[in-house]
């Protein structure tokens, strides 16, 4: 079990890993070992996160969601299969993790009075500065 919250927890048979060959530098090696990690997991039939987490998991993952409801992260950061396996298994954690937090309601507020003024009197200040740069021709 993968503990996401003390109450949410997923079972590691949820996550699908595949290990591909790292693209980019890498010499000899990159073409040779198949290092990097395609963790895959089915976000939307997941049994173990609430309604609530798996909406804003799906916003948190953006483009890495498929059409299917399924998260996809690619790690190949690391030289190794070990390493890059816990980096994707720790970005999948922390991104459900940020999923748990439920942000407050936005209240409506409006802008006091003071602050109104203070927006009016800087803007007529602006105002003449700008009438004062203006080049009166002389008439004499």
């Amino acid at each position: 079990m993968i503990e996401i919250t003390p109450r949410i927890a997923i079972s590691e048979d949820e996550i699908s890993l595949t290990f591909v060959r790292a693209s980019g530098p890498g010499g000899q090696n990159v073409n040779k070992v198949s290092t990097a990690v395609q963790l895959r997991f089915d976000l939307m039939g997941s049994p173990a996160l609430p309604e609530g987490v798996k909406r804003r998991a799906a916003v948190l993952a953006g483009s890495r969601l498929t059409k299917d409801g399924v998260v996809v992260l690619q790690a190949q950061q690391f030289r190794t299969q070990e390493r890059n396996r816990q980096d994707a298994i720790d970005r999948l954690v922390e991104m459900l993790r940020a999923a748990t937090v439920v942000a407050p309601p936005r209240r409506k507020t409006r802008p006091t009075l003071a602050s109104k003024e203070r927006r009016l009197t800087a803007k007529g200040h602006r105002g003449n500065v700008k009438s004062l740069r203006q080049g009166k021709p002389d008439t004499d």
